[in-house]
């Protein structure tokens, strides 16, 4: 018997290394010429819609001479930006004394804001918690917003996508693992990674990551401090000078890692399929996340949120039932839903079979409609919760 246990265990684990090999392979032919994914340029109506002025405005401040930078011009005179380049000329545009209409631009921290910590979480996978996760950092990053992203998941999704094998490059080290582990903890500055999007940085997460979870239960044993749930928010207090917004992707499961996030957190962003069976494990999700916030709130551990919200994920408008259990969902819990949902569509599963979001791809790779479908979906999502960032700055209400 020992030794048929020996012989599957080298079989899968020839799979998993055959499997690793084929896919950094395919990684490393799909990025060339040096491995490493690039984020693409925008024409200038899409700098001008992000900046947040009109394209005739953009246009304009170059020719006046109010932006001084060396943008890329092809053969029919059309302009095309790198995200750094739309973020100087917003703050170019900001700067700008006569339009002080345009000092807001910039959507940052000022003195006396906190940072926000967002958790996007869900019970159980396939509810578009990775996906949710990555195109509101990378939308928050392109608006003016300076992003950490956190892969708290030991699946490492969110890493993957942003082009890193986790496997081969953190399959000893160098994930958040290392600065929220309880033996010899590194500071979480030498871990996170600058990554292709200017203005957002990557914490990654590795096979690793799941030790914490039974390290946690034999920390508590031994008192070790400090504790579980302090962990994170202590990681993150100590570069938070660094960023505006921290997009945290949790786990589909409610441990000590998705608690350590909830407690660190100041918004919670809840993605559910709107599916009786999802919803109903939503349920379930809502009753353990009560109690368990409960027994930590007794040593003082209680989570000071801003807001939390659900988003409604993979939503198909002209399905019935599903259009029937969204507004099941906005009876039961009104403005805690938010109004704009994350469609279902194909350009985001076709963008994501080259690991890619619908602000890397063109829009000339999809079907116009298509794309523009989904892109104003998403877009409507990240401007609803960053409304609520700004309210709990206190500059806007949501």
């Amino acid at each position: 018997m020992s030794e048929q246990i020996t012989r599957i265990d080298q079989r899968i684990q020839g799979m998993a290394t055959r499997l690793s090999r084929a896919l950094d392979s395919n990684m490393r032919k799909s990025f060339l010429p040096d491995s490493h994914k690039e984020l693409r340029r925008f024409n200038a109506a899409e700098a001008a819609g992000l900046i947040g002025v009109s394209l005739d405005h953009l246009r304009k401040q170059f020719f006046n001479d109010k932006i001084d930078l060396e943008v890329e011009t092809d053969s029919r005179g059309r302009r095309w930006y790198t995200a750094q380049q739309i973020d100087l000329a917003r703050r170019a545009i900001a700067q700008d004394s006569r339009a002080k209409k345009f000092q807001y631009l910039v959507p940052g921290r000022r003195d006396g804001d906190r940072l926000q910590v967002l958790s996007v979480t869900n019970f159980k996978g396939g509810a578009g918690k990775t996906t949710t996760a990555i195109h509101l950092a990378q939308k928050l990053a392109l608006d003016g917003y300076r992003v950490l992203a956190i892969d708290l998941d030991p699946q490492a999704s969110l890493t993957t996508m942003f082009g890193f094998r986790p496997e081969i490059e953190f399959a000893e080290s160098g994930t958040i693992y290392d600065a929220i582990r309880y033996d010899d903890p590194v500071p979480i500055k030498e871990i996170v990674r600058e990554t292709y999007f200017h203005n957002l940085d990557l914490a990654p997460a590795g096979l690793l990551l799941s030790e914490f979870e039974t390290e946690t239960a034999h920390a508590l044993n031994n008192n070790v401090q400090p504790p579980f749930y302090q962990r994170l928010a202590l990681c993150i207090g100590e570069i938070e000078a660094n960023y505006d917004v921290v997009v945290i992707d949790c786990p589909p499961q409610l441990g000590f890692i998705t608690l350590s996030a909830l407690v660190a957190s100041t918004g919670m962003i809840v993605t559910v399929v709107p599916s009786m069976l999802d919803v109903a494990s939503m349920a379930q999700f809502l009753q353990l996340a009560s109690s368990l916030l409960a027994t930590i709130a007794q040593v003082g551990a209680t989570p000071d949120w801003d807001f939390m919200k659900f988003l409604v994920t993979r939503f198909e408008p002209n399905d019935g039932p599903q259009t029937q259990m969204a507004a099941f969902l906005r009876t039961m819990f009104g403005d805690d839903v938010l109004t704009r949902t994350f469609v279902k569509s194909s350009a985001v599963s076709d963008a994501g079979l080259t690991q890619q979001t619908l602000y890397e791809v063109s829009r000339a790779d999809f079907t116009r409609q298509t794309y523009d479908r989904a892109i104003e979906s998403i877009n409507g999502v990240v401007s609803e919760i960053e409304a609520h960032i700004q309210a709990a700055w206190g500059r806007k209400e949501a």
